[in-house]
């Protein structure tokens, strides 16, 4: 999943606003990272998730939900600013799947962590 995070951050050089689109994806790239290396942050996926979530919501409630699944990948070109939006909402909640996937997995493994016999003590 990071490599998709790096490919989807690198894709937006054309983007208006390239920082943020950069921004959320490789941070969710960060999160993966960190998880692939058994080093998962929890914390770092639930912030990455919360901001994905709540600016996906802002594209939903515009009403980018209505826009049908196949007309988001018919053709390349941006030629409809409700296409353009529908698939920047389904990239977040992407990330926000993602995200939701990896703070489960970090949770769980903190909680096996901290339930694992002590074998120093005797």
């Amino acid at each position: 999943m990071a490599a998709l995070f790096v490919f989807a951050a690198a894709l937006q050089y054309n983007d208006e606003d390239v920082a943020r689109w950069v921004a959320i994806y490789l941070a969710a790239a960060v999160v993966a990272i960190l998880g692939a290396i058994g080093r998962p942050k929890a914390w770092l996926a639930a912030t990455v998730a919360f901001i994905a979530f709540a600016w996906a919501a802002l594209y939903f409630f515009h009403g980018a939900y209505k826009v049908p699944l196949t007309a988001l990948w018919s053709e390349w070109e941006m030629k409809d600013q409700t296409v353009v939006a529908g698939r920047e909402m389904d990239g977040l909640f992407i990330v926000f799947f993602w995200m939701a996937v990896s703070w489960f997995t970090a949770r769980k493994s903190a909680g096996s962590a901290t339930t694992r016999p002590d074998s120093a003590k005797g």
